[in-house]
């Protein structure tokens, strides 16, 4: 599973990369609603939430599924701008400004991305325009609650009036919280965006955008960037650019942008200290390979001490073939090392790797 961009005969200079306040206003609020995802920010996340004022919070709790539950592309809106080739602005001022230029059909089909009441990737009606679509929206969003509902019922009635009221909230975000944030990691933001930049001119595109995450893949012969996700999805970027965005409060989430008719971008964590989740397919690999009742068994030996082949088929009653094949299995999610002692190949379990499996299991499927 995999979220494919295909940038065959994209020119490098049409490559951006450039920090988003809007878009890490964003991350912020979902950091705040969602502070499990983001472990190492619940201390600063209780205490933003005990400084905000009672009113603001609780029209925060209004739209809270905008950034909770997914991250919507309102929060992009660069990327809906005709031609493909725009960025995302300096100021959260000019951000909301391009917020604006969305059309009411845009803005709907992005904060109506809770409901999933439409393919992502593909042209389809929506409910302003198709009455089905319109009784879909509803009966989704009145299956999430009423809060949900009601955002909804507002949406579709009256798309400019939902928009200034957004636009509000996420200004009064800004004088209550945002702008010290954006203050304090916009340097570190911008300075990735150089790095990435002056990557791409001396090192090339693949270079450059495999440095983003490990979750990102480039093949230049065939013209298509793989982001590996738990999930399928396909876009293009045309005649228009790809912008790359960098967070430094999204990780462990890298977002791809990928709204059929719109700009693709890449939204990644800005380096860290933190080791890199494996691939979807190595994590699914691991978690297999300790499904077994045999294997799970031979785990219990192999963390204890070092083990041969031999001795692990006399503790269990097993010919030593059929040792050798679970300890492959094992060898090849990368849970067990082997080393020689003269003679002797000694198995034993890497406790690290199996220690970072909850973490690697979050951090892949918030991808």
């Amino acid at each position: 599973m995999s979220v494919t961009i295909d940038i065959t005969g994209l020119p490098p200079e049409r490559i951006s990369v450039v920090p988003s306040p809007l878009g890490e206003l964003g991350m912020t609020l979902h950091a705040l609603s969602e502070p499990g995802h983001h472990p190492e920010l619940q201390g600063w996340a209780t205490a933003v939430s005990a400084r905000l004022e009672p009113g603001l919070a609780d029209r925060l709790c209004e739209a809270d599924f905008l950034w909770r539950t997914t991250f919507s592309d309102v929060f992009a809106p660069f990327a809906g701008i005709p031609g493909g080739r725009a960025v995302p602005g300096a100021t959260l001022a000019e951000e909301l400004d391009l917020l604006d230029k969305l059309t009411d059909e845009q803005f709907v089909h992005a904060a109506l991305e809770f409901t999933c009441q439409h393919r992502y990737d593909v042209p389809e009606a929506g409910p302003l325009e198709d009455p089905a679509a319109r009784r879909r929206a509803l009966e989704l969003a009145a299956a999430r609650g009423t809060v949900q509902e009601r955002f909804t019922r507002r949406l579709l009635a009256d798309p400019p009036a939902v928009r200034a009221w957004l636009r509000q909230l996420l200004r009064d975000c800004d004088d209550a919280f945002f702008a010290d944030i954006w203050a304090r990691v916009q340097p570190q933001l911008a300075a990735d965006a150089r790095h990435r930049t002056e990557l791409l001119r001396r090192k090339g595109l693949t270079e450059a955008l495999s440095s983003l995450s490990s979750a990102v893949s480039v093949d230049e012969e065939a013209g298509i960037v793989t982001v590996d996700k738990l999930l399928v999805g396909r876009t293009a970027t045309g005649d228009g650019g790809l912008v790359l965005v960098p967070t430094s409060l999204g990780r462990p989430h890298v977002m791809v942008l990928h709204r059929f008719g719109w700009q693709p971008s890449i939204s990644y964590p800005v380096s860290g200290s933190r080791p890199q989740a494996p691939s979807v397919e190595q994590l699914t690999r691991r978690l297999e390979a300790l499904a077994h009742p045999v294997r799970m068994r031979l785990c219990r030996h192999l963390a204890r001490a070092p083990h041969t082949t031999s001795e692990l088929a006399d503790a269990h009653g097993m010919t030593p073939p059929e040792i050798s094949r679970h300890l492959s299995v094992l060898k090849k999610a990368g849970l067990v090392t082997t080393r020689r002692r003269g003679r002797y190949a000694q198995h034993q379990l890497d406790l690290s790797a199996v220690a970072r499996l909850g973490s690697d299991f979050i951090e892949g499927v918030l991808r």
